[in-house]
């Protein structure tokens, strides 16, 4: 326990700037789901819960940059770094490594560990159900999106462009949320996506209603 109170405190500072839909709450959530979805798959829970603290710690930065750095992969060197401080064996170190390079749905790189996949599924979890609705109108609200996409625009959403306007909590559900739960790895994780995926279902046809006027 002494060693996870010390990455927590390592991994703090990384935040003190960042968005609010992208802060350390987020962190601990996935953490939070690791540790669940960990124990029912049998994995190493000392891997998967450091490499779910260290996992975003260049979030910030690749908000920032709009994308020019991929946090996945610089996170995972600079997580490399600081665990190097602590008595950790050289194998367990890149296996933590390598779930936080792999983390991200939208790199080329894929999770070979069980713990790698774990951290993946997590993450993208943590996108979904009422957490999601909540996280997805804060980023919109960040880049000065609209609330909702009017009738029109949305028979065509996937002509919209991101970060203007039309870059709503509808549009990342229509064009990405909505694909999560057929690209995870556990059974578990598939479990939970199920119920939180049709939630978000739900409350985006009642939105729409609402949006249109019918009552």
């Amino acid at each position: 326990m002494a060693l996870i109170e010390e990455i927590h405190k390592e991994v703090q500072p990384f935040f003190k700037d960042a968005s609010s839909c992208h802060a350390y709450d987020h962190t601990e959530r996935v953490v939070a789901l690791c540790k669940h979805i960990g124990k029912k798959e049998k994995a190493d829970l000392e891997i998967l819960e450091i490499a779910a603290l260290l996992h975003d710690i260049c979030k910030p930065e690749e908000l920032r940059t709009k994308g020019a750095i991929c946090h996945a992969e610089k996170g995972g060197e600079i997580a490399k770094q600081i665990l190097k401080k602590y008595n950790i064996q050289k194998e367990r170190i890149e296996a933590i490594v390598h779930c936080i390079k792999t983390h991200r749905k939208s790199k080329d790189l894929k999770p070979q560990t069980l713990e790698g996949k774990i951290l993946s599924d997590a993450d993208k979890l943590d996108q979904l159900g009422a957490v999601g609705v909540g996280r997805t109108f804060m980023c919109a609200n960040e880049i000065g999106a609209k609330l909702h996409n009017d009738k029109e625009v949305r028979k065509h959403i996937e002509e919209t462009k991101p970060y203007t306007q039309e870059d709503t909590a509808y549009r990342e559900f229509a064009l990405m949320l909505s694909k999560i739960k057929d690209t995870l790895y556990t059974e578990e994780a598939k479990r939970i996506a199920k119920e939180r995926h049709e939630f978000m279902v739900n409350f985006f046809e009642r939105l729409n209603k609402e949006i249109d006027g019918e009552i």
